[in-house]
């Protein structure tokens, strides 16, 4: 379920039916102008549609000033512990501002920051986090941790109300994936405002990645999110943004750049398939467009396996086959598979995104497939056709069992009686 409300980070908009959006968070000292401004750029060119910068000092919230007026992506100001940084963030210019309010100071802190973001018309995001969670559900927090970040947040939630203020998101995270899962759902159920997912602390780029899109992925499957940080340990923000946007592209809720499909290889496999894949993504990098390719290990099977990608390329030992949307292009050698395959792609987009067949390559490429292939395997037409045909057969049973019996060849021809 989308979120009712929405509100506008910086002209990005959050929540309530918005694209769900993609942010990360700089790895530099904020007041180092010059790095942080440079992957502020990178995590911008990667698909951040919003970027936030740790402001634990007063030279961070100077620093902050050149950051808003330069960057290219809205600034998130994250502040922890000093109230007063908040304040002083929201007179910098920073688009929206993070607080814990477990961990700034108390209500009437809480109250002084919202007095000068409703002045400004500054956006906030209320942060719940299972490593800061207020005093009073620490207890809690041991016996029901799911019940703990809700009622955390919802307290939160209703500080925010008491103060007459309602341009805020919520973020509740948690180490653990099942609690970040169950507590999302229970507050989606609870507030109206947009809310902000992530796995805290999710780990490395391999590790954290899986977690995140077991996490992430679940609760936005369930339309639970309207903005999502993969937090990776890792220093190059970018990162996250990628992983992010394969998760939003696997859910079909957006599109950004190239679609890579590649087969987990098996048995059948006669090429080096590994580092053909690894040029293949490399290469797909210089391109915006959303378009999907596939690369298959097998020269007959794979096709029909990869039949709605836009381009794919399935190789065998010696040959291979370049295709578009399951009609064969060209048949050339293994070694020229990827290559082949960019110079159909960029003819396509020249042609005005139109694929262009050749019919004697076309002809020669089937004409290879015949040639080379194996009968006993079971392609997916071919099980489309034999589950066709078993639905045939037992549809013609079904019709002779109501058939009217001829009694001509009835077993109880002859022995018939009459009554008189």
């Amino acid at each position: 379920m989308s979120s009712q409300r929405q509100i506008n980070v910086g002209g990005v908009l959050i929540g309530g039916g918005a694209p769900v959006a993609v942010q990360t968070m700089t790895k530099t000292e904020t007041a180092n102008l010059p790095e942080t401004m440079a992957q502020i750029r990178r995590v911008a060119e990667a698909g951040a549609d919003i970027v936030r910068v740790a402001v634990p000092r007063a030279e961070d919230v100077e620093a902050l000033k050149t950051i808003v007026a330069e960057s290219p992506i809205p600034i998130i100001a994250d502040i922890h512990f000093n109230h007063t940084l908040a304040i002083k963030a929201i007179e910098a210019g920073a688009h929206c501002v993070r607080l814990n309010p477990g961990n700034i100071g108390g209500p009437e802190k809480v109250a002084e920051v919202i007095k000068v973001a409703k002045a400004h018309g500054t956006p906030m995001r209320i942060g719940v986090n299972s490593g800061s969670l207020p005093a009073h559900l620490r207890d809690l927090e041991y016996s029901d941790p799911v019940e703990a970040l809700v009622s955390a947040a919802v307290g939160f939630v209703e500080l925010m109300e008491r103060l007459d203020f309602t341009d805020f998101k919520v973020s509740m995270k948690s180490t653990s994936v099942p609690n970040t899962i169950a507590s999302n759902r229970l507050l989606a159920e609870r507030i109206p405002y947009p809310l902000h997912l992530g796995i805290t602390e999710a780990g490395t780029k391999w590790a954290g990645s899986l977690k995140s899109a077991v996490g992430l992925g679940t609760l936005l499957a369930d339309g639970i999110g309207d903005t999502i940080r993969i937090s990776l340990s890792t220093f190059h923000a970018e990162e996250e943004v990628k992983v992010a946007w394969e998760i939003l592209k696997a859910l079909k809720l957006r599109e950004r750049g190239p679609v890579l499909i590649a087969c987990p290889t098996c048995g059948r496999l006669q090429f080096d398939m590994d580092s053909v894949v690894n040029e293949v993504e490399q290469r797909l990098t210089a391109y915006d467009e959303p378009i999907e390719v596939s690369v298959l290990g097998c020269g007959v099977n794979g096709i029909g396996e990869a039949r709605h990608a836009d381009f794919g390329i399935s190789g065998a030992k010696d040959a291979g086959v370049v295709f578009a949307k399951g009609e064969l292009i060209r048949k050339v050698r293994t070694e020229d598979l990827v290559d082949t395959l960019f110079e159909e792609i960029d003819k396509y987009y020249e042609a005005g995104r139109k694929v262009l067949f050749d019919e004697r390559e076309t002809a020669a490429a089937k004409q290879w497939l015949i040639e080379n292939e194996d009968m006993t395997a079971e392609t997916p037409e071919r099980m489309a056709a034999a589950e066709k045909a078993k639905a045939a057969a037992e549809a013609e049973a079904a019709s002779a069992a109501l058939r009217p019996i001829d009694e001509s060849v009835s077993p109880t021809a002859g022995r018939r009686f009459t009554r008189t």
